[in-house]
């Protein structure tokens, strides 16, 4: 009796927790589990307990652990608060709660160190005193708002009000049926505060000073609100949700009821409940309740059953940890889960595509990972072909999986292929032939002994009869005689089948097509005919197949073939003549592969194809490409084998070899607004820049300083499909292209040096998948100047330029002046040295060098030149000869006679005027041009002369010397020719030379 007590609790439980379908939803909703993605230790995140996660005012996603705060913008793990001689940091680095505030602000509650507000003005972090003034202890549990401007703040000691402009913190009185301890509050919007107490929920009415007890007539409900109440939840229909720390949760309706948890709510035959943590409404009317050890539990109100979301150490995509404190639904869609093993974060609703993965401690679970083949059979059931010998199948209308494993020699042979004979019984694929009763789904292994050793790749039904294909040719077997027969290649021959490996086989019309490794080979009418029409590569030729190893082929309605190649996706159709052509299309035309293994079409036509890195689908009519990525769900990348059918409901199923996948080919997303692309940081000249003076889409960055450089972090906040999110930037009127950010590198954009002026950086992300999108963010950066740059310091420069240019114009004048002056004074110098050369060189040349005077070429050249420039001109010439000079050469020597020569040059010049012309005619004789003298007048001149030669006494060695002179005087006649006078005058001196000597004589 005991035991069936405990058999029938157990089967409540698991009623309880089973997968439910919500009426009219999705068929596939029992095993559409949602895909976690981990953020962990290995990201950065200082301790693998995270305990509160939020979203700020810009987008970043902020994570409280036991070991600091992170921020996070989906690539980079940033730890906040870490005390250094730079910033106190936080108090505690064990996180509790956490608060986004309107100005991109943070309340950080603490374990220990209290409440802590963080500045994002100036990045710092402000801790709230605690005391009397302050708050009523340490440790804070939960922070909510009061919708006024405040916020409510629950603590080990009691509960406190702040106000966010002033900072006043004040006491809040709860009552003497309350405890100290209050882990949770919330106000709702008719202004009552529910307050989760160690004692139980208690509630202030708006207008009420009072807190009060909560009380409920359903038994299991009151027992959750008589628990110690964890947390609250305020849902869009006005629901209140609690949950305890061991009665589990209750919800209270609009009209003021409580009701339970269905297997969730109060102590069924004294068991307790894992504490809730937190509660959140992922969607409308689906609430998510964290537990402490349990996972997640979903629930919607007034479903007979909840659905457990847990950690499942087989799938890696699964809840990380069990233990959950604290859940968040970001804006663009993700649902946020804080565990003891990291953030798991997934996104909420249906999508496009989903995976079925293979888990033993899930009953609707795939048994191995490897999709080999699948078949829809004509009750709607889906038979998954897998490995070593395993086969599941799934029953939409029951939403359960059934498992089957074949036994003998095929239980460790992988199934390849199904079919559902005439009979109704299902036909396996495997290391030969296995059969299996569509009621009992019993196996009956092995049931064509010849195909015992031979692997069944394709299996399609002739009537009664069925055609199989294998690596040795074609089989058709009638399971009613047992007869076997076979067809293969015979080399040589064109038109016998292309190959024996046979992959597939396709009905198109009356015709059996078959998708061998070297081409397609066509029955008309029998399957098994005499010869085939082969379809085959044809080099050069674009119209034939692209490559000869057809993974599989799918007849259209519109009476083209597709098939699946390693050369790329051929669609093939019939021309007039009856030849078939083809259309190849590849990674030229934007599918991700050129390996595909097979293909479908949906209820609208349109082409899906599995490839080996992915699914794409292709426009039937356009032949247009969309690769599907992780946005639309898709997470299984590798798809090997030719497995893929059509579900009853619509769905296209294709097998990979890490699991299912499942694509909702007509499901549309709702429309929602595209994440913004955000600077999550931003440091110039190597400062940081706080993070609420970052600039958003429009703003700008001023660059000042010496250095000049800039470093950006953004990102897409949508924070799904890291690698498939492709980011571009381009900083206009300096880069000259735009910078490709490598595919999974932390989007960053870096500038060092930056020359001074106005440029425009533009941020691109670019999403992939179904629905691609795009989103630019654009800014300006202003870079000042250096200081030698500016407009001041340049027309200083310039002022200062031309006044050296002034000063070294000037300095050059000067200098010029300079050497122009001492140049002059060389050239003056040269010249009067060259002037008194080219003197000395005349003297030389005209005057005579014992007496200085002018001999007798330069005296004679004077004279005629007087001569000819006054023809009328009185003037007269007296020429002198020295008495018996001879003998005073002889008597006293040469040298006696030059001071006798000279003596008389002076007594001759000391009578003359300067107007007056004498030179040296010849050894002894001296002649004299007096200009303007009549002939009496020079005749008086030359007598004073005669008779003070004829006075003057010479001693030379002490002998005396006397000197005389005789003397012709002519006076020059009119236009007489300069050489008459002279001749008259050389008569007159010749004349007084015989009149006795010493004597002047007069021409005639």
């Amino acid at each position: 009796m005991r035991c069936a007590t405990l058999v029938g609790l157990l089967l409540c439980l698991l009623m309880a927790f089973a997968p439910a379908r919500a009426s009219g939803t999705d068929p596939w909703s029992p095993f559409d589990a949602p895909w976690f993605s981990t953020l962990d230790i290995a990201e950065g995140i200082p301790h693998s307990t995270t305990t509160a996660v939020v979203q700020d005012r810009s987008g970043l996603i902020w994570i409280g652990t036991i070991g600091g705060l992170v921020r996070y913008d989906g690539y980079r793990v940033e730890v906040l608060g870490t005390r250094n001689h730079n910033s106190p940091g936080l108090p505690d680095n064990y996180v509790r709660s956490l608060y986004a505030l309107p100005d991109g602000g943070l309340l950080i509650g603490t374990n220990a160190g209290g409440l802590v507000r963080f500045d994002p003005g100036d990045n710092s972090f402000k801790v709230y005193p605690v005391g009397p003034q302050g708050l009523s202890d340490h440790k804070v549990y939960a922070i909510s708002s009061d919708r006024a401007g405040g916020v409510w703040v629950a603590t080990e000691g009691g509960l406190d009000h702040l106000d966010l402009a002033s900072g006043v913190i004040r006491r809040v009185d709860t009552g003497k049926a309350t405890v100290a301890r209050n882990f949770s509050v919330l106000q709702d919007r008719e202004g009552n505060v529910w307050l989760g107490n160690n004692s139980g929920l208690f509630v202030r009415r708006a207008g009420s000073d009072t807190f009060v007890r909560e009380a409920s007539t359903d038994q299991d409900a009151s027992t959750v609100l008589g628990d110690q109440i964890w947390s609250i939840l305020l849902d869009h229909a006005g629901r209140l949700w609690v949950g305890s720390v061991q009665a589990g949760a209750a919800w209270r309706d609009a009209d003021g009821h409580w009701h339970g948890v269905p297997g969730f709510s109060g102590y069924a035959n004294g068991a307790r409940h894992p504490t809730v943590r937190d509660m959140l409404e992922v969607a409308d009317d689906k609430v998510w309740i964290a537990t402490d050890g349990n996972g997640v539990i979903e629930y919607t109100p007034g479903n007979p059953a909840t659905h457990a979301i847990a950690h499942d150490p087989a799938v890696h995509s699964s809840l990380p940890g069990d233990s959950v404190r604290s859940l968040l639904l970001d804006r663009a869609g993700n649902l946020w889960a804080a565990t003891d093993l990291g953030v798991a974060r997934t996104h909420r609703g249906v999508h496009t595509a989903f995976s079925l993965l293979p888990s033993p401690l899930d009953p609707n679970a795939l048994s191995t990972s490897n999709v080999r083949a699948i078949f829809v059979d004509s009750r709607g059931r889906i038979w998954l072909g897998l490995g070593a010998g395993h086969i599941d199948i799934i029953d939409l209308k029951a939403g359960r999986m059934q498992h089957l494993l074949l036994a003998g020699s095929q239980i460790q042979r992988g199934v390849h292929s199904i079919t559902e004979a005439a009979d109704g019984s299902i036909l396996v694929g495997t290391q030969g032939l296995a059969r299996i009763d569509p009621d009992t789904l019993a196996i009956e292994n092995s049931i064509v002994p010849e195909l015992h050793d031979k692997p069944v790749l394709g299996l399609k039904p002739d009537g009664d009869r069925v055609v199989i294909g294998t690596y040795d040719g074609i089989y058709r077997y009638d399971p009613a005689t047992h007869a076997l027969e076979h067809l293969g290649h015979r080399a040589g021959d064109p038109a016998s089948l292309a190959s024996n490996t046979v992959r597939e086989i396709v009905r198109v019309g009356s015709e059996w097509w078959y998708a061998t490794s070297r081409g397609i080979s066509i029955a008309h009418g029998n399957s098994l005919p005499a010869g085939f029409t082969n379809l085959l590569h044809r080099r050069g030729d674009p119209t034939s197949l692209p490559q000869d190893y057809i993974s599989s082929l799918m007849a259209a309605a519109d009476g083209r073939v597709w098939a699946s190649t390693l050369g790329g996706l051929s669609v093939l159709h019939k021309q007039d003549d009856g030849a078939w052509s083809a259309r190849t299309i590849g990674t030229g035309d934007g599918l991700s592969s050129d390996n595909i293994n097979t293909v479908l079409a949906d209820d609208g036509g349109q082409i899906w194809a599995s490839l080996s890195n992915g699914v794409a689908r292709i426009d039937s009519q356009t032949l247009a490409v969309a690769n599907l990525g992780a946005r639309d769900g898709l997470h299984i990348a590798s798809y090997v084998s030719i497995a893929a059918a059509r579900a009853p409901s619509g769905e296209l199923l294709f097998g990979g070899q890490a699991g299912l996948t499942v694509i909702r080919p007509h499901w549309q997303p709702p429309t929602s607004a595209l994440a913004p692309l955000v600077i999550t940081r931003a440091e110039i000249n190597g400062v940081l820049v706080p993070f609420g003076k970052l600039p958003g889409d429009g703003g700008s960055i001023r660059i000042d300083g010496d250095t000049h450089n800039l470093r950006l972090n953004f990102a897409l906040l949508d924070y799904q499909a890291a690698m498939e999110t492709t980011y571009r930037y381009r900083l206009e009127g300096f880069d000259q292209s735009w910078t490709d950010i490598p595919k999974g590198s932390a989007p960053s954009a870096n500038y060092t040096n930056l020359p001074h002026g106005s440029y425009r950086l533009r941020l691109v992300a670019t999403t992939q998948g179904l629905q691609p999108r795009t989103a630019e963010t654009q800014l300006t950066v202003q870079v000042s100047p250096y200081w030698y740059e500016t407009t001041r310091t340049r027309i200083a420069a310039a002022i200062l330029l031309l006044g050296l240019i002034v000063l070294l114009v000037h300095l050059r004048t000067l200098y010029l002046r300079h050497q122009a002056r001492r140049l002059q004074r060389e050239i003056d110098e040269h010249t009067r040295a060259l002037l008194a050369a080219n003197r000395r060189l005349d003297e030389l040349a005209s005057t005579d060098g014992l007496t200085g005077v002018f001999n007798r070429r330069r005296f004679l050249e004077l004279v005629r030149t007087l001569s000819e420039k006054s023809p009328d001109g009185v003037a007269c010439m007296a020429l002198f000869d020295l008495d018996r000079f001879k003998l005073i050469n002889d008597t006293h020597g040469h040298q006696a006679g030059d001071t006798v020569i000279c003596q008389a040059v002076e007594v001759i010049t000391r009578h003359c005027r300067h107007t007056d012309l004498i030179g040296r005619y010849g050894g002894e004789e001296f002649v004299l041009c007096l200009p303007d003298t009549h002939l009496q007048q020079a005749h008086e001149i030359i007598e004073r002369i005669r008779i003070e030669l004829a006075g003057m006494t010479l001693v030379h060695d002490g002998s005396p010397v006397m000197v005389t002179a005789s003397i012709g005087i002519a006076q020059r006649q009119p236009h007489e020719a300069f050489e008459s006078w002279l001749s008259r005058t050389d008569k007159a001196l010749y004349q007084a030379k015989r009149n006795g000597r010493n004597c002047c004589a007069l021409a005639s």
